[in-house]
Parts: C-alpha cells; sequence; structure tokens
C-alpha cells in the first residue's frame, strides 16, 4: 500500500488542466525577461531618432524663455511641458514592454486568464509553511541559477571587454565621430553577446522550471485509479451497464423479427431479416441481423413465424455489412431486394399462401 501511495505517475490530462485553470502553469520569468530585453533594445533603437528629434525640441523650448524674469506659472509650465513630452516619449515603450511580457508567458503557456491565482490563501502566511518555501529545494536551485547566469555574463562580458582593450590604444587617436562608432559597434557586440547568454540560460531555466511542474503534480497509482473512477465511472459499472443495453438491443431486434417480410441467409453464418410495408415504408428496411448463432437464432424465429427464408449469400453478406438496423437498405441492393421479394411470392403461391402486395 505504501509503495501505491509514492507519487511515481505522470499527471494526468484531467490533473494538468485543474492545475492550469487555478493558475498553476510551467512558466519561466527569465524567459519573459529574455523577450522584453530583446523588444525593449530593438524599440530603443526604432525610436532613437524620434527621441532625439523631441529632445532637440525640448531644448530648443526653452532656450525660447528669457533667462531672467522667469514667473512661477513660467516654471510650472515648462514642468507641464518637459512631464508632456517625457511621457510621449516613454509610453510607447512602456505599452510595447507590456505587450512583449504578456506574449512572453503566452509562448510558454499558452493564453490564459484566471483570478484562483491571485485569490488570497490563509496557508500562504503560515509562519511554518513560509520557512520550508525559503529554505525549500526549489529556491535553492532560482538562487543557483541566479548565481550561475551572473557568473557566465561576468565571465563572457569581461573576456569580450578584454578583447577590446587591445584596439582602445588605437582608438584614442581617431576623430570623435569614429570614436563614437567605433563604440556604439562594440556596445552592440557586448550587448548581443549578453542577450545571447540569457537566451541559453532563460531556455535552460524554462526547462528545469518544466521538470519541476511536472514533478510537483505527479500521482500515485492509486490517485490515478480513483480520477479514473470519478471522470470515467466504475468500469465494472460501465460494463454492467454495456451488458444491460446490448441485452436490451437485442431483446427489441429479436421482437422486431416476426415483422419481417423475409430472411436472407448466408446459408449458415449469416442472416438477415428484412421488412417491408408499402403503406408506410418507401423501402425495405432491415430488422435484424446476424451471424453464428445469432443468425441460427433469427432464422428460429422466422420458422416459428412463418417467414420465408432465402438463401443468397452475396447479398446477405453484404447487407449485413453496409445496412444499418432499422434503417432502409442502400439503394444499390433495391434490384437485388426485388428479386427476393419476388421470389417470397412464388414461394408462398407454391405453399398456398396468398402472396404480397408490394405496390
Amino acid at each position: 500500500m505504501a509503495d501505491d501511495q509514492e507519487k511515481t505517475e505522470a499527471p494526468s490530462s484531467h490533473k494538468l488542466e485543474k492545475a492550469r485553470q487555478e493558475g498553476n502553469v510551467a512558466k519561466s520569468p527569465e524567459v519573459s525577461g529574455v523577450i522584453i530585453m530583446f523588444v525593449g533594445l530593438a524599440v530603443m533603437f526604432f525610436l532613437f531618432p524620434f527621441w532625439l528629434e523631441k529632445l532637440r525640441g525640448i531644448y530648443l523650448y526653452i532656450l525660447a524663455f528669457p533667462k531672467e524674469d522667469l514667473t512661477k506659472n513660467d516654471v510650472i509650465e515648462i514642468i507641464w511641458t518637459l512631464v508632456g513630452v517625457a511621457g510621449i516619449m516613454l509610453l510607447p515603450i512602456f505599452l510595447i514592454l507590456l505587450v512583449a511580457g504578456v506574449l512572453g508567458n503566452v509562448m510558454q503557456f499558452g493564453f490564459l486568464l484566471t483570478f484562483k491565482a491571485i485569490k488570497p490563501k490563509f496557508s500562504k502566511i503560515n509562519p511554518i509553511s513560509g520557512f520550508k518555501n525559503v529554505f525549500s529545494i526549489k529556491k535553492l536551485i532560482d538562487g543557483g541559477m541566479i548565481t550561475l547566469k551572473v557568473l557566465v555574463a561576468l565571465v563572457v562580458g569581461g573576456i569580450i571587454l578584454f578583447v577590446f582593450l587591445h584596439d582602445i590604444a588605437g582608438v584614442a587617436h581617431l576623430e570623435l565621430m569614429k570614436q563614437v562608432l567605433w563604440w556604439r559597434d562594440k556596445s552592440l557586440i557586448l550587448i548581443g553577446a549578453m542577450l545571447g547568454v540569457f537566451a541559453v540560460m532563460a531556455f535552460m531555466d524554462f526547462i528545469l522550471k518544466r521538470r519541476q511542474y511536472i514533478k510537483t503534480l505527479r500521482m500515485s497509482k492509486q490517485e490515478i485509479k480513483d480520477e479514473f473512477i470519478q471522470h470515467e465511472g466504475n468500469p465494472e459499472i460501465k460494463a454492467r451497464i454495456r451488458q444491460i443495453m446490448r441485452k436490451n438491443a437485442m431483446n427489441r431486434m429479436m421482437s422486431a423479427i416476426p415483422e419481417a417480410k423475409v430472411v436472407v441467409t448466408n446459408p449458415t453464418h449469416y442472416a438477415v431479416a428484412i421488412a417491408f410495408d408499402p403503406h408506410k415504408d418507401s423501402a425495405p428496411k432491415v430488422v435484424a441481423k446476424g451471424i453464428d448463432h445469432l443468425a441460427i437464432r433469427i432464422k428460429d424465429i422466422a420458422r416459428q413465424n412463418e417467414i420465408e427464408i432465402i438463401e443468397n449469400p452475396k447479398l446477405a453478406r453484404s447487407l449485413y455489412k453496409d445496412a444499418d438496423l432499422d434503417k432502409e437498405i442502400p439503394r444499390v441492393f433495391f434490384e437485388a431486394i426485388i428479386h427476393v421479394l419476388h421470389e417470397v411470392n412464388r414461394l408462398r403461391f407454391l405453399k398456398g399462401k396468398e402472396p404480397y402486395a408490394w405496390q
């Protein structure tokens, strides 16, 4: 019993969906952070000319004020103008970074809107549980990943800067614009290298978070069994219900055989009972069909009710395969069925019985 309680089984789809509805999903803040950095840098390069134009406008705006005799209203006007221009400059990047953060989460676990994750839980303020969470294995791993990321970033950044040091002596003798361009190019290389390092670390962190997430949701064999019974029902009860349904369907089919006008047989293994009332039906229909022992029962009931039995192996097999119970036979069988019905009337005539009126 103890082994059954060990959570060694992968979580079921029901448990994963329940955890998702509660806001418990596999996600890595590092992935969202890297996406925000990529998008933020791209937007900064894109908006840089726009910012320069706005800064130039601010500079000219301030120069337009007299340097002396500034009133209180002038100062307030300058402040509000600066705040407005700063808002216009920063609002686009804030909105884009907000969208990037949302997309970073959507890329990890899809779109999810739930308020259960922010629902207050008194268990979270339990000091004992809080102490356990602070010193848990998960927190130690998270701290180790942060430390590793910082160390790797420092090492990569230090190597790149060391390589750049060989060029600094020559750069000092260049013109100012060339120096600026050199610093720009080297900065882009450094930023690209750092982003590459952070992207690799974010990918590793996501894989680790995913494994931790699946591990926390593992189930015991007993939990899987209980969940299956809860969602799918008791297998024994369902099997009993199916058995009763099959028995009822069989009884209904057998009770419909006396309505048939003919039974087409294989002659041994297949039997298909066909009924046709020209006043009610637009075409003949199958009221019963079966193979082996069931075919024998159909023929026995047909004999008890003086229903004609006609041997036609090919037609019997085809009707059993392609014709549905209580449904009109497919049109492809109409011609063959007409011949069978004519044969029925011929046999009835030979036996001194009144033929059926098919029209």
